[in-house]
């Protein structure tokens, strides 16, 4: 119906610029006063379980909430916002059908971030990311197909190039994706004959910092190295990527690594979509805000979540880190500004988590440090907390339950979305 109009009113007077973690949950919580979405899928992705799905442990569909299902009391336009006419309030949106013009009372710009991509030779041609649904689906894929190569391969050294694997970026989505799909590898390759099993597996975790995890306190980052490196993890830090191949890896200290697999997870950086939109941005891209979300200059323009350098009352001078843990407090606070309570945004971090594989993992909760079974438990716990929907967590504790009985399933799927043509044989 939207596409047949040139303009449209954006439901309950609010519309919400990005269907990510910040912008769903914004016109989750205005509740019956409505919202408007924009967004290019019809789903919220819950990035923190997104190793979990690249390794196979959870569905990919799971960790994946239908924005309609979330957002009973919004309306979905599923496009890309291209246009932003400030003084007219109104944004220009491109559908499959065409161009849909939306006006607005309030604006919430919610685009979030994408991949940190540098001018590395080869890097855009042979490396993977690690940002969405389909990044994770593609590699895990991958790394399947790199077992069935090195069981083909004539040579060791050629089932030694298929059976090392390259990441770059040591944070949270480095960390946890290697640690997932490490398990996966080595889970699936009991399957796979002996001199594939003889083989040893090579996992490279490769980062310009001085140590692993600098977000979190050092005792669990010493932790987090110390775990990896028992399962023979390969851990270069103060080391940066030179180039990439499409079957080596030259790093800065001089070693070139044979690999199929270079997997590019460092940073993320402001949607580049913002420059268009006549918002004014900091050095980093980043929207400025004020403590209630307010776009500087522009009174019914709010901005949250990755894309905003948000001011924190708990923390002057320290703008708001892209958590999901972050963004869930920003999209409360932001729901109740523009339901009539205007208040600024104040929140004080309540921990850090991350998993490091099966049945270990790190967090910080309140001060307090776990390590081990524990903290992996934790981990669990306080993403199914976060992830919304109940049908969606029970989805997910089906999963979690059916990994803990049975092993791994190692099918690769890289033919989904991509059926033959009819008639081809």
């Amino acid at each position: 119906m939207l596409a047949a109009m040139a303009e449209a009113q954006a439901r309950g007077g609010t519309l919400v610029l990005g269907g990510g973690f910040a912008g769903s949950y914004v016109a989750k919580l205005l509740k019956e006063q409505g919202a408007t979405i924009v967004s290019p899928e019809n789903f919220m992705l819950f990035a923190s379980l997104l190793p979990e799905a690249a390794s196979g442990t959870l569905e990919p569909r799971h960790v994946a909430v239908p924005l309609r299902l979330m957002c009973p009391h919004a309306d979905l336009v599923l496009g890309r916002a291209v246009a932003h006419d400030v003084d007219r309030q109104r944004v220009r949106v491109e559908t499959e059908e065409g161009i849909v013009n939306l006006t607005y009372e309030n604006l919430v710009v919610a685009l979030g971030a994408i991949p940190r991509v540098l001018p590395i030779p080869g890097l855009a041609d042979h490396a993977f990311g690690f940002k969405d649904l389909a990044d994770a689906i593609a590699l895990r894929n991958h790394v399947l197909l790199r077992l069935e190569a090195a069981a083909a391969a004539p040579t060791e050294a050629h089932r030694r190039r298929e059976l090392t694997f390259v990441f770059v970026g040591a944070g949270y989505a480095g960390v946890e994706a290697l640690a997932e799909l490490s398990d996966l590898a080595r889970d699936a390759i009991r399957y796979y004959p002996d001199e594939v099993r003889a083989t040893p597996q090579h996992w490279v975790l490769v980062d310009a910092a001085p140590k692993i995890l600098p977000e979190i306190p050092t005792d669990l980052g010493q932790y987090a190295a110390g775990q990896l490196e028992r399962r023979g993890v390969d851990i270069r830090v103060g080391t940066t990527l030179e180039s990439v191949g499409p079957h080596e890896a030259v790093l800065s200290d001089g070693d070139r690594i044979v690999t199929s697999t270079l997997v590019w997870t460092t940073g993320a950086r402001a949607h580049p979509m913002l420059a268009q939109f006549g918002l004014p941005l900091d050095d980093r891209g980043h929207v400025k805000v004020d403590s209630m979300f307010r776009v500087e200059g522009l009174p019914h323009i709010w901005a949250l979540g990755d894309c905003a350098r948000v001011p924190n009352e708990a923390t002057p001078g320290q703008p708001d880190p892209p958590t999901s843990q972050h963004a869930l407090r920003q999209a409360r606070r932001l729901a109740k500004n523009l339901r009539g309570d205007p208040k600024p945004y104040r929140y004080r971090m309540l921990g850090q988590v991350a998993t490091l594989g099966r049945h270990k993992g790190i967090a910080e909760v309140f001060g307090l440090h776990f390590r081990g079974f524990l903290g992996w438990w934790i981990t669990r716990s306080y993403h199914l907390y976060q992830l919304p929907l109940i049908s969606r967590k029970l989805r997910v504790v089906t999963d979690w339950t059916v990994a803990l009985l049975f092993r791994r399933d190692i099918a690769e799927l890289g033919m989904l979305g991509h059926p033959r043509r009819l008639g081809d044989e």
